[in-house]
């Protein structure tokens, strides 16, 4: 019986449940190559177009959104990268007494709904004349509670030796951290990299009440705003959605080593 599990029933379920965490993605991509204003997947209506793909990429203003998409993600991405990375490391190795409550602060922000936050981003955006430009779209993201709480977990466990030799050696706080600790901090920041880029890249609430123009427009609220919802073409839809879904899948594909090896760390730890 053991076996039977082991070899036929456990590999059958994983299967099952691989095939529909997958399946509207597959759903998405037949469909993005169906005839425009087609919706069926039935295989005897089924057919093979790429003129989806042509009107997405024709679109006067497509390139902006993705363009728009890629900027913010990235800047964002980075931006957390550097400072979560620099909070962490202040929070870990700083006076417990100072850095404790401003540790429980940011655990604490994590119990609030980002939706809360509308209204007091956007008077602060209108207030600092950031409305409809990209600081409205990058720089209120740049730090998050998150990155900041598994940046801090994470430095807690790296050996101190290393940082206390340079010292020795007449290096400074600012060249320890990103000569020494950052290196170490790789498959962290791997995870935050892709969980913070997979946010941004997807984010349609605040890009879409943060702008009014479209050349503000990031790629999902530029989708969303593409067709008129009354006569929505799905397939050409569908196949402005799989081109967004791409520098997701690569960006994935590129950090999954470090991904792996930052959830695994600390799992052979004593």
């Amino acid at each position: 019986m053991k076996k039977a599990v082991r070899f036929w029933i456990t590999p059958a379920f994983l299967t099952a449940v691989l095939f529909i965490m997958i399946f509207p993605m597959i759903y998405m991509i037949l469909l993005s190559f169906q005839e425009p204003g087609t919706f069926s997947l039935s295989l005897k209506n089924f057919g093979f177009t790429l003129k989806n793909y042509a009107v997405v990429f024709k679109s006067n203003n497509f390139g902006i959104y993705f363009f728009n998409s890629a900027f913010v993600a990235i800047a964002v991405t980075a931006g957390n990268i550097i400072l979560c990375a620099m909070v962490g490391y202040g929070l870990s190795r700083g006076f417990k007494k100072i850095t404790w409550p401003i540790f429980m602060s940011a655990v604490a922000m994590l119990m609030i709904p980002v939706h809360v936050l509308i209204l007091p981003i956007f008077q602060m955006m209108l207030k600092f004349g950031w409305f409809d430009t990209y600081f409205a779209l990058i720089v209120p993201w740049l730090v998050s509670p998150l990155g900041v709480f598994l940046m801090k977990q994470y430095i807690d466990g790296l050996p101190t030796d290393l940082e206390d030799a340079a010292r020795v050696d007449g290096a400074g706080e600012t060249s320890i951290f990103f000569r020494i600790v950052l290196p170490l901090c790789k498959p962290a920041l791997a995870v935050l990299a892709v969980q913070i880029f997979l946010t941004t890249w997807n984010s349609f609430l605040f890009p879409k009440i943060l702008t009014n123009s479209s050349e503000m427009y990031t790629l999902p609220v530029g989708l969303a705003l593409m067709q008129d919802p009354r006569t929505s073409d799905w397939p050409v839809t569908m196949a402005g959605s799989t081109v967004a879904a791409l520098p997701v899948i690569v960006f994935f594909l590129i950090f999954q080593k470090r991904i792996t090896e930052g959830i695994t760390a600390g799992a052979l730890k004593q």
